[in-house]
């Protein structure tokens, strides 16, 4: 139990939630950022899909990862990758079928989320499945966090709701208020992602570049 907990395995499950975000440090990932975000559920929806995939992908590898020839490593990746993604594809058109089409064609595209390449060549291939399981989770929920963040602020100031619920009074509108039709817009999420780049970097000035 203490080698599983181990403060490299910690390092490993925490980090990227933070000093080591793949969004906000590593900068991937991005495209798919600016594009399931204008809803909350959605977002949260990729997020999980795109945890569960990094985590089980890094396991997978990790296993076989001695017995892959060099030359086509790349390949393999892609094969596991890809067959997850078509698990996960086919689970939410069978329980989610309405979020599987607001997602639409970026499920699929999970495949060459930047994120999933860069851990298995980078993690998964050199390190033990377990150590592996805890890089793709971290990873993973380090990417859905950024993505819950952007799709809160866009959903609840572009549209007036989270999740489809009302949130903002209808008395607002009465008065005047309107929904920011720009934060709908795909613009608003990089610039969003931008606003928390800048906040994430300055509360950690060691990851300033000098």
């Amino acid at each position: 139990m203490s080698t599983l907990l181990s403060k490299k395995s910690r390092q490993v499950l925490l980090g990227p939630l933070s000093k080591n975000n793949p969004i906000t440090i590593q900068v991937l990932g991005i495209c798919s950022a600016l594009a399931v975000t204008a809803k909350l559920e959605p977002a949260l929806v990729m997020g999980i899909s795109v945890t569960i995939i990094v985590a089980f992908s890094n396991i997978i590898v990790s296993l076989v990862r001695n017995t892959i020839p060099n030359r086509i490593r790349i390949i393999v990746q892609l094969v596991v990758v890809a067959a997850l993604v078509t698990i996960v594809s086919e689970i939410l058109k069978a329980f989610a079928y309405d979020v599987s089409v607001q997602l639409s064609v970026y499920v699929g595209l999970i495949i060459t989320n930047c994120i999933l390449m860069g851990r298995l060549e980078a993690f998964a291939m050199s390190n033990s499945p377990w150590e592996s399981f805890l890089d793709g989770l971290g990873n993973g929920f380090g990417y859905a966090i950024i993505l819950i963040i952007v799709s809160f602020f866009r959903e609840l100031f572009g549209s007036g709701t989270l999740l489809g619920y009302n949130i903002i009074p209808q008395s607002f509108f009465n008065v005047g208020y309107m929904n920011n039709g720009l934060m709908m817009m795909p613009p608003m999420a990089l610039i969003l992602v931008a606003c928390i780049i800048w906040v994430h970097r300055a509360k950690n000035k060691e990851l300033q570049e000098k």
